[in-house]
Parts: structure tokens; sequence; C-alpha cells
């Protein structure tokens, strides 16, 4: 397969100073790319439409890869359902319509795949999208992303527009969002077992059973799958992006535990929910279309991430990111 031509793109990677989009525009920059735009909040509110407008006008994008969104953990989506939904909905819909005004080549969605019912058998394949309700306490974030796919559906059929759309499993890895009210299930977990090793606690409190299962993808490899995608896939199929190993969140506490020498005690809230009760996507799709495949397992990629975590800390004892 011929090589993509990134030095004569102008990309747009909204979300790209955050913890995915940075690995993907360095990857963009390793490739060739000279022109790469990444709109900071500051000065481009991508919920309004005129704003977006002015940015497509000002900066001309030949592809954009729509990375930024709204989201956090159980937690976060319990507390902000409403404004979730809104804003997801919204950043996608002016940028996909208005590139598609500006005749932009290529549109690049990235999902999620709360978007999948709440009890799709595992693995999950693209094809059960549609099966049911996803797991009540993100669905309406996932139905505002799913919403998109449907609309680079129906442009590609009217429009003819090159837009397509993937599904990435949970992500961690260095530089992921450690903030205690807004985290991930992983970053939230090393910050409470590290802050317990510091602090010399033999115990720490964890959300649910621990039953649940979850798959998860380092950083770099997510971003390797939406770049190769960008450069190899036309097609309106959505596609997941994983690793196709699943663990439960009581075997990953284990992982993480050992990944930052702690040896207390995990007492299980059973009063907090669980989430969604399995996560592990069938990643054939990815393989056969754009020639996709992880290479960090999982307990590489945790070491590598407490490693970091423990770099940005300011001092020992406090556990704030510089």
């Amino acid at each position: 397969m011929s090589r993509f031509d990134w030095s004569e793109q102008t990309v747009l990677v909204t979300g790209g100073a955050g913890f995915l989009g940075r690995v993907v525009t360095q990857k963009l920059r390793d490739r060739g790319a000279r022109r790469i735009v990444v709109p900071r909040r500051v000065d481009c509110d991508l919920t309004r439409e005129d704003e977006v407008e002015r940015l497509l006008s000002r900066t001309r994008p030949d592809i954009i890869l729509h990375l930024a969104a709204e989201v956090g953990g159980i937690g976060a989506n319990r507390a902000n359902p409403g404004r979730y939904f809104w804003a997801n909905m919204a950043m996608g819909l002016h940028l996909i319509e208005h590139g598609r005004r500006r005749g932009v080549a290529k549109f690049v969605q990235v999902g999620t795949i709360c978007a999948y019912p709440k009890h799709t058998p595992v693995p999950f394949r693209e094809e059960q999208l549609w099966d049911g309700y996803p797991e009540e306490t993100n669905a309406p974030y996932g139905i505002a992303k799913k919403a998109l796919l449907v609309m680079l559906q129906a442009y590609r059929q009217q429009y003819g527009l090159d837009g397509i759309y993937l599904l990435p499993v949970n992500l961690y890895g260095p530089g992921d969002n450690f903030h205690p009210d807004t985290s991930h299930v992983i970053p939230a977990l090393i910050r409470k077992i590290e802050q317990a090793r510091v602090d010399r606690r033999d115990e720490v409190v964890v959300w649910g059973s621990g039953s649940a299962s979850r798959e998860f993808l380092y950083v770099d490899d997510c971003a390797e799958g939406i770049v190769l995608a960008a450069e190899r896939y036309d097609g309106p199929d959505p596609v997941n992006l994983g690793t196709g190993a699943e663990i439960t969140i009581r075997d990953l506490v284990a992982e993480i535990c050992a990944a930052c020498g702690w040896n207390g005690h995990v007492d299980w809230d059973l009063t907090k929910p669980d989430g969604q009760p399995r996560r592990c996507l069938d990643t054939t799709r990815a393989k056969e279309r754009f020639g996709f495949s992880a290479h960090v397992d999982l307990r590489e990629g945790l070491a590598r991430t407490v490693r970091w975590w423990r770099d940005v800390q300011p001092a020992p004892g406090r556990l704030e990111p510089r």
C-alpha cells in the first residue's frame, strides 16, 4: 500500500492538546505533516456554530480529526448527563456540517464504546451497535456520539463526504486525566493506590463489586489506529479500536497495586455502581480494513503510566500534577 503524504495536508485536530490528541499530533508530525491546526477552547468554542464556521474559514483544513469530547467517569456522567449530551452533539454537528460545506477530503470521528448496548454479548461486534439501549449512567454521552455516526453515514450517502467513525475502547496511559472528580477508572485507581502507598495507609475503598470487566487500550496504540484509519480507510461502517483482551476490575486493581508496589487491603463499596457489566471488543474489522493491531500489553502500559504519574508530582506526599 502506498504511503499517505501528510506533508501536503492541512489537518485540523480537535482535542489536539488533550490526552489522546497530543499523541495523535506527534504521530502526524512523525509522518511528515507540516500544517497541523489545534484549536484551543479559550479561542474557539466548538459548541458554537459561528465559532466553528470562523475556524474552518480561517484554517481551511483538508482533513478533520475530531477527537474533542466532554466526558468523565461514572460519577461525572451521572452528574452531567445533559451537558455531556448537548456538548458532544453540538461539537460534532457543527464540525461535520461546516466541514462538508468547505469540502474537506476526510472527516474522522472518534466515537465511544459507551454507545454499545448495556448487555452487548462479548466480544462487541460493530453490527451490534443498535441492538439495545446503552448503560444508563453514560447513555446520554454514548447516544450523542452514536448520532454522529448516523450523520456521517447520511452525509456520505447524500454529499459524498468521506467520513469515518472509530470506536476506541477505554484509553489509558501517560498524560491521562487524573482529576479526582472526572478521571476514568485507571487514572482514578492509580491516584488512589499511589496516595495510599505514599501515606502508608493499609486500606483503600474502590467503587462497585469488582466483577465488571473492561478492555483497555494504551494511548499510543489508539493514536496509531486513528492515523492508520485516516490514511487507509474509506467506508461507512464503524470500526472498533482495541486489544481484544478483557480484564475484571478486581483483577485490574490487583495489577495496579502491583505496579504501584502497594500491598494493602481493598474494600469494595457495593453501594456504588459497576457500570456496564462487560466490555471487550472484536477487533477483526480494524485489522482487515486498515491493518491495525495493538502492541502494548496492559501490564507494561500500567507500569509506564505509574512511572509518568510519579514523575509529574511536585513533591513527595503531594499528589497534584504540575
